[in-house]
């Protein structure tokens, strides 16, 4: 219904859990804020003590008529779902809550409320979800001007946590707040873009035609041959590049270095690729991830 898969709407919903977990067993229990509407939702909390799962929801109402408009009716009802789940698990965790003895040592409870916040948001963010708020910002963001979502999101998250430094926060808190904002934001980004993540590399030889056929053959990549132009030496060459997986880049320069160990090679962080071989098989359909 609506086109949206059972896959991704069960993995949002387990998203969700994982980030809520954190937020009541990690920042509520030892006094951390948070960034976004989160952490509004924490100020709120720990100085008028609201609930949780009702103000989550009270701050997203406004914002669910922008997801509505920029992000279309799929995007938006997966918005949706992450709203509520994050919403109803924060009620569960709170009411059912335990436990975890880490008062004493807050930098291990900020990694760890990094970390759940981080891979919480990652899957939600992975299966087309958000959770309102910060997160429909920082998806907006990424697609009009190609900021990660967790880069947005820390700009945002070191608003608020001033915010919450001049209310509730003493020093030693706000410190390891940052903390477990900071390795969120790197966690939700290695979430997003780890499973892409690549190597590019530009080739410079003379012999590149030996070297595109032996990658063709020998790693099933594709090599495109731009044209270039030495400005020292006034000389025109063929130029190859190519995209390898992370995994293959040692494999790629043996292979190099095998016919041409003076070659010139240059290799970049590639994110976001799409296309066979990383998102598409080889007969053009979506590799389901």
């Amino acid at each position: 219904m609506f086109g949206l898969k059972l896959k991704n709407i069960l993995f949002i919903i387990f998203g969700a859990a994982v980030f809520s977990f954190g937020i009541v067993h990690f920042n509520i229990q030892n006094n951390l804020a948070e960034g976004g509407f989160t952490g509004i939702t924490l100020l709120l909390y720990f100085i008028f003590d609201f609930k949780p799962s009702i103000t989550n929801l009270l701050l997203n109402i406004p914002v669910f008529m922008i997801g509505w408009k920029l992000l279309g009716l799929r995007s938006f009802l997966y918005t949706l779902l992450g709203t509520l789940s994050v919403s109803l698990f924060l009620e569960l965790f709170y009411i059912y809550q335990f436990s975890i003895p880490l008062s004493n040592d807050l930098f291990l409870a900020a990694l760890f409320a990094g970390a759940s916040i981080g891979v919480g948001l990652g899957i939600i963010f992975r299966y087309g979800g958000t959770t309102g708020g910060v997160d429909i910002i920082a998806r907006l963001v990424k697609k009009y001007a190609g900021w990660s979502m967790g880069r947005t999101m820390f700009i945002f998250d070191a608003a608020v946590i001033v915010l919450s430094l001049a209310t509730y926060l003493n020093y030693r808190e706000g410190m390891y707040t940052l903390v477990a904002v900071f390795v969120g934001a790197r966690v939700i980004d290695f979430m997003q873009e780890g499973a892409y993540t690549a190597r590019g590399a530009m080739i410079i030889s003379p012999h590149q035609k030996q070297i595109a056929d032996l990658i063709a053959v020998e790693m099933d990549r594709g090599v495109t041959v731009l044209t270039g132009y030495g400005h020292y030496s006034k000389e025109k060459r063929e130029v190859l590049y190519c995209v390898v997986g992370r995994n293959e880049l040692v494999r790629l320069k043996n292979l190099i270095t095998s016919v041409d160990p003076h070659a010139f090679v240059s290799v970049t962080d590639v994110h976001d690729v799409l296309g066979e071989g990383f998102t598409l098989d080889e007969n053009k359909k979506p590799i389901e991830t």
